[in-house]
């Protein structure tokens, strides 16, 4: 970690700086092939096990919009969309992430991918017809850092369904804001993020220069994709964005209303880092999925970039509510190019759980190891 002299602490205990902080003794090698042009996260390709549950879960309670379904897969988008879909569940037999899907400037950029990652010694696949419905020549990838990766440009372009204020639910999903990846060795994963074009906006850090979660973006919002530190390669959770926190709430009392309070996880709440209003569900096989709202702009070059201690308790929920424990520990398998799940590698750096929650999964354990009670940890 760059010493703290060459950062300014803010009022709000975090410190901030031009450059992103991170570097790596285990880099992937960067291309000489120039990276394609990535515009933003675009879809989402999940395999669930029951698709008719996971229906009624992602239309019926969230209100995303079918734009096709077969009896194999089933085709969402958000309001604001035009592409076909942000959202793909496909049945299968285990639940997993198929795809991390962005979308690239310029049908030359998917040749740039190829040439990028074959460099790399990765798998490549190109499919001129696309890879599902709705979205045409594509590549995916099995990147070095394990994740399945899709590049794509040409869309079929369906109704942006912002003016249709009749089918409007009080949770409206508007877009497909970010992922979240699980990976043991933040460090290589920004290194390589990073030659892919992507920049740091905020990250978590220690003294002693252990780095546990970096949030990253092409589009000029706080994150496109995080990557967060953690037994992997493995999918921590994909989110959507709403226009208000109202919406969230919204979505909280239909939940209860629907005796289906049970899905959520975690929040709502509000992030110290990227600032947003945040939700956290688990869907009918445990996928996690984000509901989020209210973060920053990010797209001037000199943005500064935020680096929080990992002892400040409130990085993670602004009000400094601890974070349960199944947020750390559960994600989602990813699968590799052939429908297999990639192998788990152990992550061996320090534990942010474990340097962060007391033992009765409630309380705050801060810098000297002195535990600080947590509002519900201080009635049991």
């Amino acid at each position: 970690m760059t010493s703290r002299d060459d950062m300014t602490l803010t009022s709000s205990g975090f410190y901030v700086s031009q450059e992103a902080p991170i570097e790596t003794s285990n880099p992937v090698p960067t291309p000489t092939s120039p990276a394609p042009d990535i515009l933003r996260c675009a879809y989402m390709e999940l395999v669930v096990t029951d698709l008719a549950a996971s229906r009624q879960f992602y239309v019926d309670v969230l209100g995303l919009y079918v734009t096709e379904e077969t009896d194999t897969a089933i085709y969402l988008r958000s309001t604001e969309e035009f592409i076909h879909h942000n959202l793909v569940l496909r049945r299968g037999d285990l639940a997993a992430v198929a795809a991390f899907s962005y979308r690239v400037r310029e049908p030359e950029d998917l040749d740039r991918a190829v040439a990028f990652y074959t460099e790399l010694g990765c798998r490549v696949e190109r499919r001129p017809e696309g890879f599902t419905t709705g979205i045409g020549d594509s590549v995916r990838v099995e990147d070095p850092l394990g994740f399945p990766l899709e590049f794509f440009h040409h869309v079929d372009h369906v109704e942006r369904m912002s003016w249709r204020y009749d089918l409007h639910v009080p949770g409206e999903l508007v877009r497909l804001d970010h992922f979240n990846q699980v990976t043991p060795d933040v460090p290589r994963a920004v290194k390589h993020m990073q030659d892919l074009g992507f920049r740091v906006t905020e990250d978590i850090q220690d003294e002693e220069g252990t780095i546990y979660a970096a949030w990253m973006r092409r589009k000029p919002t706080v994150h496109d994709t995080a990557m967060t530190g953690g037994d992997g390669p493995r999918m921590h959770h994909v989110c959507f964005a709403t226009h208000e926190k109202h919406n969230i709430l919204a979505i909280c009392d239909k939940l209860g209303a629907l005796r289906r309070s049970d899905a959520i996880e975690r929040g709502p709440g509000r992030h110290g880092v990227s600032n947003a209003f945040y939700l956290y569900l688990r869907d009918p096989d445990g996928h996690r999925v984000e509901v989020y709202t209210q973060d920053y702009y990010t797209g001037d070059p000199d943005n500064p970039v935020v680096t929080w201690d990992v002892h400040d308790n409130q990085r993670r929920d602004w009000w400094g509510n601890p974070v349960v424990p199944s947020w750390y520990t559960d994600a989602s398998l990813v699968l590799d190019l052939d429908g297999d799940p990639q192998p788990v590698v152990a992550r061996t750096d320090d534990s942010e759980m474990e340097v962060t929650i007391g033992a009765d999964g409630f309380s705050y354990t801060r810098r000297g190891d002195e535990e600080q009670g947590f509002k519900l940890g201080n009635t049991l």
